[in-house]
């Protein structure tokens, strides 16, 4: 039993690793910049892991690619939703929004990803979790104890560190607001928050300026803020998106 939960660990480890990949490539392409997607500061985007994980759980012993195509859909897309739900409620944030995709449900799923993730389950099931089997299979006992216990350890320092610099990252959004307003002040202006609003006072600001109210920025949000609002394109704090913005135009590249 131990061993078998010391399996499917690793599992998860490797599809949150292919999950990462995937992400980052299409985000970086996106973004025309290298972009390191995952949720946590290592390379793994742990719902993929969930979802792979799961998937094998369930469907492992199935053979019809259409009944694990619906059904990887179906509980991919629940998956997500309430992944999204989750840590909306928790952090209060959006991470992703399809509401620009069609088909999409309060913008947390769209039909693209379902078809998308039923298509991974037929992969993954049909595909790849074989030779992923096999080749853990091919740990040595003593070594699969370590190994697990020591990718578990880091996985879950991981997670505490990221939980910890995301929380009430809304009094900090109110810190930055009120500092980079003193900034503006003593500067003789005022500051209007809003992406549109920044770049055009940044025209108009003198370098010194600038460069101060991008000091500040950068000093008032910690690591984990600040590579979740480069990592996320879609990163949304509800009330606050006008900070949102103009912090990531504060913190992008220098003019």
């Amino acid at each position: 039993m131990m061993i078998a939960l010391e399996h499917y660990f690793l599992w998860f480890l490797f599809y949150s690793f292919v999950g990462w990949v995937y992400e980052s490539i299409l985000v970086s392409c996106q973004e025309r910049r290298l972009v390191n997607r995952g949720f946590l500061n290592g390379p793994l985007c742990p719902i993929y892991g969930t979802g792979a994980v799961l998937g094998i759980a369930v469907l492992g012993n199935l053979h019809n690619p259409i009944i694990i195509f619906l059904i990887s859909m179906v509980g991919a897309t629940i998956l997500e939703y309430t992944t999204s739900w989750v840590m909306e409620e928790l952090f209060h944030a959006r991470w992703w929004d399809y509401s620009n995709f069609r088909f999409n449900v309060q913008g947390r799923v769209c039909l693209l990803g379902a078809v998308i993730f039923g298509i991974a389950g037929v992969v993954i099931v049909l595909g790849a979790q074989p030779y992923v089997a096999q080749f853990t299979d091919l740990i040595p006992v003593p070594m699969l104890h370590t190994l697990v216990t020591v990718l578990a350890l880091v996985t879950i320092i991981d997670l505490a560190v990221t939980v910890a610099g995301m929380l009430e990252f809304e009094q900090v959004l109110d810190s930055v607001t009120q500092t980079v307003q003193d900034v503006a002040a003593r500067a003789g202006d005022t500051w209007q928050w809003g992406s549109s609003a920044v770049s055009d006072k940044m025209r108009e600001l003198s370098q010194d300026t600038i460069e101060r109210l991008r000091w500040t920025a950068n000093g008032v949000i910690n690591a984990q803020q600040k590579r979740m609002l480069k990592s996320f394109p879609k990163f949304q704090v509800p009330d606050r998106q006008d900070i949102i913005d103009s912090l990531r135009e504060l913190m992008g590249p220098r003019r």
